[in-house]
């Protein structure tokens, strides 16, 4: 396709990365199905999800699992488009986001990226405020120019330019319930207070007091979590939970090996 004032419209790859996405992978694979390439990077899915992705995808591959930065970085690297569009396979782009995609890659200049809103659905309704909207993340990258780092499981794409935001959402369709959020809890929590340990840090009974309050009243009110009604409180305090598990995993490493009483 051409364009008179462009030139030729750049070609735009898709990205998913999944394991047992079932619920998911179809929704995401047809929002993306005006991409002139889509890959399915599978690590081991049982649940039906690659034969679902094998109807929509242009390339299905499966990669034993890394983490979620090497997956995803692994990912990339197969992409073709001159530009790449990463999606989580819980996540959507609207028509809006689309329409929004093709016209600013096709003036982007300099820009090596672009940012997007995500807006998440979560226990029945669309989550407006609490720091979860909007989310902006950049997915959108030129190819070679944008690499994934971070610390699994808190995974972060970066470009070695220029980046801009598109005022346009991408829906996420986060947690199916509570037992799920407090699942993720529970990983990222092993996560964070390992690597806390790796750096030396070192437990505070005060930092272990003070933060769970601090990021509840952050979500709740400075953020407005408070408009999301019951959803929003259980965002706030969840949350809080989160900072405390992270002390509490880090308070119990820094013990070493604890036995049973003596008798």
């Amino acid at each position: 396709m051409t364009s008179p004032s462009t030139g030729p419209t750049p070609r735009i790859s898709a990205t998913i990365i999944c394991k047992n996405e079932v619920d998911h992978i179809e929704e995401c694979l047809r929002s993306v199905a005006w991409c002139d390439e889509v890959i399915v990077v599978d690590s081991g899915s049982t649940d039906g999800t690659v034969e679902k992705a094998q109807r929509y995808a242009t390339r299905v591959v499966h990669h034993p699992w890394e983490g979620f930065v090497a997956q995803k970085n692994f990912a990339l690297d197969l992409a073709t488009g001159e530009w790449i569009f990463c999606l989580d396979a819980d996540e959507r782009c609207t028509p809006e986001l689309r329409d929004a995609i093709r016209r600013e890659i096709a003036r982007a200049g300099d820009a090596v990226g672009f940012e997007v809103r995500r807006h998440t659905f979560y226990l029945g309704r669309w989550i407006n405020h609490g720091g979860w909207y909007p989310d902006r993340k950049l997915r959108i990258v030129r190819r070679a120019r944008g690499r994934w780092g971070g610390t699994d499981p808190h995974d972060r794409l970066g470009a070695d330019g220029p980046v801009r935001r598109i005022e346009a959402d991408l829906e996420h369709y986060t947690y199916h319930d509570f037992a799920e959020q407090l699942e993720s809890v529970q990983q990222f929590s092993e996560v964070v207070s390992s690597e806390w340990i790796r750096e030396g840090r070192r437990f505070s009974l005060a930092r272990a007091i003070l933060h769970p309050p601090v990021k509840f009243l952050e979500c709740w009110l400075w953020k407005l979590g408070l408009l999301d009604g019951w959803p929003g409180f259980v965002i706030a305090a969840t949350s809080a939970f989160y900072v405390l598990a992270k002390h509490v995993k880090l308070w119990e490493r820094s013990q070493g090996p604890r036995g049973l009483p003596p008798p």
